[in-house]
């Protein structure tokens, strides 16, 4: 495909909007993703009619559909996509929204990620985490996303010399990012001694180290530029999108993502490359998967992961990148699908001078970086977009 083809000129992002994220809820997925259409509305001053496309990702939705939704929410539109993409929904939302606009297919679309999350959600996750898990892995007590993270985290830290103290440092500077973010479910300081002597999760993984399941949602409108500057609406406009799945087919533990297979074709299309992004968003459910971010993206060389996060202020408000700068995952909490939105719905924020948190200076471009949909041992799906600020 080339370059004209991959151009989403005159696409924008905008309205970014969070339902607070809740440890706990009473609530189903359906009144998360409510309240995110509503606050959308509200937002853009749009009537519901306006809305005519629809994306939306949830683990929790069933046994409702993105379907069944239009009619609960009494919304009708041309065009909808449900996302099953983990980590990677929120870019894949934003990139395949704009195609669709871009071809006539909707107008305006509302890119939602929503979750709830009960007594025991955790647990049944980890039992019906999958059907390798279920049948292989489960049986034996090693089922759901921290045991195989705790694989993937042990090989890559035998394979390029990696200490706990790396991970720490991504973890450290985060929750330092989320302090003023009234949204984050962490807001507690986090020294590099408190995260060492937290207890292991599963190890090489620490307490620190897991994402804190929880309930909330994301969300944010695709549109054109020219129907944002009509509704007098900030936006960032979409520079490029790239999505890759299960692109390590011969790795049994994989060191990286798909994010090295797409990296120049992402690059060359926003005219811009790694030291041109003022801020980076990657999905964060577990340190190491930053660090592999960090290298595939071409922050650094492959193994230098370690190198880079010791050299490297990863604070919003620092002298080298801001990274994850509403707090990431780690720190705000996993509300599900809503997580892998995290990024996006913060990045647009950044962008037009909206944060929950801390501003980072003169903020012109942004990348925003997804992964998702973990089986037996890797991360299936992968995606980034580059993200500049509206003018």
């Amino acid at each position: 495909m080339n370059k004209q083809t991959k151009n989403y000129e005159n696409l924008v992002l905008t309205a970014p909007v969070t339902v607070p994220y809740q440890r706990f809820s009473h609530h189903d997925a359906t009144w998360f993703i409510g309240r995110a259409l509503r606050q959308l509305l509200d937002k853009s001053n749009l009537q519901k009619t306006a809305i005519d496309g629809l994306a939306v990702s949830s683990f929790t939705l069933a046994p409702d559909t993105i379907a069944s939704l239009t009619e609960q929410f009494d919304l009708s539109a041309r065009w909808l996509e449900a996302l099953p993409f983990g980590g990677a929904s929120a870019v894949i939302a934003a990139k395949r929204a704009a195609r669709a606009i871009q071809n006539g297919d909707a107008t305006v679309v509302a890119c939602i990620g929503a979750d709830t999350a009960q007594q025991g959600s955790f647990r049944n996750l980890a039992a019906n985490f999958s059907r390798f898990s279920t049948n292989a892995v489960y049986p034996y007590g090693g089922a759901g996303p921290n045991a195989i993270f705790a694989m993937i985290t042990r090989n890559y830290m035998d394979k390029f010399g990696v200490q706990a103290e790396d991970f720490g440092r991504i973890c450290v500077a985060q929750r330092k990012n989320a302090l003023d973010n009234p949204n984050s479910l962490l807001r507690k300081p986090l020294s590099i001694e408190d995260y060492l002597s937290a207890r292991y999760i599963a190890e090489p993984l620490r307490l620190f180290d897991c994402v804190m399941p929880c309930a909330g949602a994301e969300g944010f409108l695709v549109m054109t530029k020219d129907r944002a500057h009509q509704l007098g609406l900030p936006y960032a406009s979409l520079l490029a999108a790239e999505e890759y799945h299960n692109a390590r087919t011969t790795e049994d533990i994989p060191i990286g993502g798909a994010w090295r297979v797409f990296k120049d074709d992402l690059y060359n299309a926003a005219n811009c490359g790694p030291k041109d992004m003022d801020f980076l968003q990657t999905y964060d459910d577990y340190p190491v998967i930053v660090m592999q971010q960090f290298e595939d993206l071409g922050f650094c060389e492959k193994g230098n992961a370690a190198d880079f996060v010791r050299s490297t202020d990863l604070s919003t408000i620092g002298n080298g990148l801001p990274h994850n700068t509403g707090g990431g995952q780690l720190s705000v909490g996993q509300a599900g699908f809503a997580g892998g939105f995290l990024g996006m719905v913060e990045a647009i924020r950044q962008l037009t001078q909206q944060p929950l948190g801390r501003q980072v200076i003169k903020a012109e471009h942004g990348l925003v970086s997804g992964f998702g949909m973990v089986n037996y041992n890797k991360g299936l799906c992968a995606a980034a977009a580059i993200l500049k600020k509206g003018t």
